[in-house]
């Protein structure tokens, strides 16, 4: 039997001209709004497959003016939603685990964002495994840019320890295994992944999942554009 676990999505409505504008150029707005519908229903899907998950997302923007919405508005509903608060992101994290913690008392939470489209329900699993009793407190993922993709905790309030770590730097990933150990976390760590933050990568993550939504967008903007790169 499969441990529940909490899989939380923190994501951003993709809406053209405020997501994914470091892919502009080469992409357009509109372009890489697709892209990043793309990527976020990909995750869903990988939340959604993934044994023992119980699906969560804390979403901001305006999801009415967004890309794909309503195909992403129907995923939404197998989803537990909330609403992200707080300011900065680092409050903003922390905030999601907690209204987590709250909508599903006693289960330990992985969280992503909607950067890592070649996410797989495998590896969202090896880390909630990793934090059943006896194991590790916290899991935290390295992404390749110096920041994380993923972070487990078996309590999600200790979250907080988010709050004063700075975000969407090179030493992010290093700043919050800091603060987490600090709390005194027995922190795991999660294999390397790449996320999506400028062409190249998207380049790189579609050749990791070729048959993706993602890879299938990156593709058609290709195609229409005559190159990205």
């Amino acid at each position: 039997m499969t441990d529940a676990y909490g899989a939380l999505v923190v994501a951003k409505a993709p809406v053209p001209g405020l997501v994914k504008t470091r892919l502009c150029p080469p992409a357009t707005p509109l372009q890489a709004a697709e892209l990043a519908a793309a990527a976020l229903l990909d995750t869903l899907d990988t939340v959604l497959a993934a044994p023992g998950a119980v699906p969560v997302v804390a979403l901001t923007g305006d999801l009415g003016a967004a890309s794909r919405s309503d195909e992403i508005a129907r995923t939404l509903r197998r989803c537990t939603m909330l609403a992200q608060r707080g300011d900065g992101f680092g409050a903003r994290l922390a905030n999601a685990h907690a209204d987590t913690a709250a909508a599903l008392p006693g289960l330990a939470v992985v969280q992503i964002g909607m950067d890592t489209p070649q996410v797989t329900p495998g590896r969202l699993g090896t880390v909630a495994r990793l934090l059943r009793p006896g194991g590790a407190d916290a899991v935290l993922g390295p992404a390749t840019d110096g920041g994380w993709w993923v972070l487990g905790l078996r309590d999600p309030r200790h979250a907080l320890a988010l709050t004063g770590v700075p975000m969407s730097r090179p030493d992010t990933g290093s700043l919050t295994r800091h603060a987490l150990e600090a709390m005194g976390l027995r922190t795991a760590t999660a294999p390397q992944l790449s996320d999506v933050d400028t062409m190249a990568d998207a380049e790189l993550v579609a050749e990791t999942a070729p048959r993706g939504r993602f890879a299938t967008a990156l593709r058609a903007a290709t195609a229409a554009s005559g190159h990205l790169s």
